[in-house]
C-alpha cells in the first residue's frame, strides 16, 4: 500500500461522512500531525477534489469528486444494461426499482427506476445503505463470502438503523443462507421506517455477483404479490444473462457452501 495514496483517500473518505472539517479536525480523524495532512489536501484542491471555503477555512469535497462519479455511472456496464429491464419492471409492478453494487460494509444505489404513479420522489443514485440492513445488502453478501465474513465479524458493520435492523450474527447469518437457497433477500423496515424491499442478485462472466436489483414499496403495501417476485426473478436472470452468468441464482461460492 501506497502510504501517501492511502492518506489522500482516508481524507476524502473523511470529508464524506462530516461534510466540512478544519484541518485540525482532518488531521485529528487520520491520527497525523496537521503539517502532514496540509500538504496532501493542498494537493487535492489543487487537482479539485478537495475545497476550501473562503468564509471558514473549512474544507469539503471537491466539485471532481462527482465528475468521477458521473464517469463512472457512464462506464458501468450493469448499469446500462440494467436500465431497461428496471423500467419494464417498474411498469410492472408499481414499485420503485433500485440497483446497487457492494462498497465494503455498504451498498452504492447506482440506477433507480422511481414508482410509475407520478408521485414526487427523491432521485437515490448515489446513496449509500449498510448491506446488512437492506434486501440488496443482503442479496449482494449472500454470495460474497469475504464481505458477509467481514460483516459477521465486525459489530461495527452491523449498526443499528432502526429498532427492526438484524444485528445478530447468528440471525443475519441464517437469513444469508435463506437468500444462498432462494436466490431471493427481503427486509421489512430495516433501513427505514415504512419501507420495505425484496432483491435478487445478479451473475456476472465468471460467476461471481456484480450487483443486485430490488423493489421498493411502502409498509403499507408489504408483503408484495407473488406476481411482482416472480417478475423480480425474471429481470434478474435477463440481466444477469446479459452480463454474461451462465445461471441464475449464481453459484454458491465453494467457502459458503460448505459451511451453510
Amino acid at each position: 500500500m501506497i502510504q501517501s495514496v492511502d492518506r489522500a483517500v482516508r481524507i476524502l473518505i473523511a470529508l464524506q461522512g462530516a461534510r466540512t472539517m478544519s484541518l485540525g479536525e482532518i488531521a485529528g480523524a487520520l491520527g497525523l500531525p496537521p503539517s502532514t495532512v496540509h500538504g496532501i489536501v493542498r494537493t487535492l484542491v489543487a487537482h479539485g477534489m478537495v475545497t476550501q471555503e473562503s468564509d471558514t477555512g473549512r474544507y469539503r469535497l471537491g466539485p471532481a469528486t462527482l465528475r468521477l462519479g458521473n464517469v463512472y455511472l457512464d462506464t458501468l456496464e450493469l448499469r446500462t444494461r440494467v436500465a431497461p429491464w428496471a423500467e419494464d419492471l417498474a411498469r410492472r409492478t408499481g414499485c420503485a426499482v433500485r440497483t446497487g453494487v457492494l462498497l465494503l460494509a455498504d451498498v452504492v444505489v447506482v440506477h433507480h427506476e422511481p414508482r410509475p404513479d407520478g408521485s414526487r420522489q427523491m432521485p437515490e443514485v448515489g446513496i449509500e445503505i449498510p448491506a446488512h440492513a437492506c434486501a440488496l445488502g443482503k442479496a449482494l453478501l449472500a454470495f460474497t463470502p469475504d464481505a458477509e465474513d467481514a460483516v459477521l465479524a465486525d459489530p461495527r458493520a452491523r449498526r443499528s438503523m432502526t429498532g427492526d435492523t438484524v444485528t445478530d450474527p447468528a440471525e443475519l447469518r441464517s437469513q444469508l443462507t435463506s437468500v444462498r437457497a432462494t436466490g431471493i433477500a427481503t427486509e421489512a423496515e430495516e433501513a427505514v421506517l415504512g419501507e420495505c424491499g425484496v432483491a435478487a442478485p445478479l451473475g456476472g462472466t465468471g460467476g461471481e455477483v456484480v450487483g443486485a436489483v430490488g423493489l421498493v414499496v411502502p409498509t403499507a403495501d408489504w408483503p408484495l404479490p407473488a406476481s411482482s417476485l416472480d417478475a423480480l426473478r425474471s429481470v434478474a436472470r435477463a440481466v444477469s444473462r446479459e452480463m454474461g452468468s451462465a445461471a441464475w441464482p449464481p453459484p454458491v461460492p465453494t467457502s459458503l457452501g460448505a459451511s451453510a
